[in-house]
């Protein structure tokens, strides 16, 4: 059952968002959909758009070619009792306050006052994840964590003052890509290029949590990245290589676990197996592994012999630290 229909979908934001104005124009709708649409809605959206033989009827063109909407006011999107009980089930969760305001999360709770929680979180209990996870209520981590999410959209130019994995203290001057949630970890990261003279120096990874302060030095990066790009010089040289087995649903469990990885995969119609190839981040490759030990046997590790390597040596300790030297 989907919570959210997909009638307010991506296309549905697209089109709300050109509707809030009277009157725009095709400029503005292919901006639009390049900016806030898939790669490829450009190839069709915007014939469903702007008027044709083929378009939905939103707009009607005007002598001066432009594009006014045919509803005197900007659609409305209405919520069912079902979407807010999971909105009031959300406000519970200590992490909405790194991504909305104390009197945003204050109106929301009043005008959801009568409405119950789809769930608690008390309901759900969760055995394979790390207990020191990031502290969400702390005001620092949060006033952190808002200039950092500010210097992702804006793509402003920030000095930041941190604790290295290592423990040791470092700073530097840096123009933040993406933010990134480790369900597994508990923690917020952010993907970076550090900067000298204005000029990008190195790829990192800063822990959000080890942030001591951040700071706007009021400019913009304005030379072009791609995200991308950065992910690309940052993939591993060679994937690893999986045999996933469909024992205990593995193969769900797998594609679910790694559905935000980079892969290729390739069924066994007569043995009900998949071989996945499994692109990732060279610095994350312990997580990785740690993600793949977690399977057991529903999976074999092909490849590279690296990373063969090193799940051997993981198993091999485990082993002695429950039985010993014994067997």
């Amino acid at each position: 059952m989907n919570i959210f229909s997909e009638i307010y979908g991506t296309y549905f934001r697209i089109a709300a968002k050109l509707l809030e104005k009277e009157v725009t124009d095709e400029k503005t709708v292919r901006d639009t959909v390049l900016s806030e649409g898939f790669r490829d809605s450009i190839l069709f959206l915007p014939q469903k758009l702007i008027p044709s033989d083929e378009d939905w009827g939103l707009f009607r063109r005007e002598k001066d070619n432009t594009l006014r909407r045919i509803t005197k006011k900007a659609p409305v999107k209405v919520l069912t009792k079902l979407q807010k009980m999971w909105l009031k089930a959300k406000l519970s969760d200590p992490r909405i306050r790194l991504f909305m305001d104390d009197v945003t999360i204050e109106q929301l709770k009043t005008e959801l006052a009568d409405v119950k929680p789809l769930y608690r979180h008390e309901h759900f209990r969760l055995t394979d994840r790390f207990a020191d996870h990031d502290d969400y209520s702390d005001e620092k981590y949060i006033a952190n964590f808002r200039a950092a999410l500010d210097a992702v959209k804006n793509r402003r130019i920030v000095d930041i003052r941190f604790k290295t994995g290592r423990g040791k203290d470092a700073s530097g001057r840096f123009v933040l890509l993406k933010i990134e949630f480790s369900p597994k970890n508990g923690k917020f990261r952010a993907y970076c290029y550090l900067l000298r003279n204005d000029m990008i120096r190195s790829s990192g990874l800063i822990n959000i949590g080890r942030i001591g302060s951040i700071t706007d030095t009021g400019r913009v990066f304005r030379t072009p990245v791609s995200v991308d790009d950065y992910f690309r010089s940052r993939k591993c040289k060679e994937p690893a290589v999986i045999r996933v087995t469909n024992e205990r649903n593995g193969v769900e469990r797998f594609m679910l676990e790694f559905a935000s990885f980079e892969k290729h995969t390739v069924r066994d119609l007569e043995k009900n197996e998949y071989t996945v190839e499994l692109w990732y981040d060279e610095q994350d490759e312990t997580e990785v592994l740690i993600m793949l030990l977690s399977f057991g046997p529903v999976i074999e590790i092909l490849g590279p012999d690296s990373l063969r390597s090193q799940a051997k040596e993981r198993l091999e300790r485990q082993y002695k630290l429950l039985y010993g030297n014994n067997g």
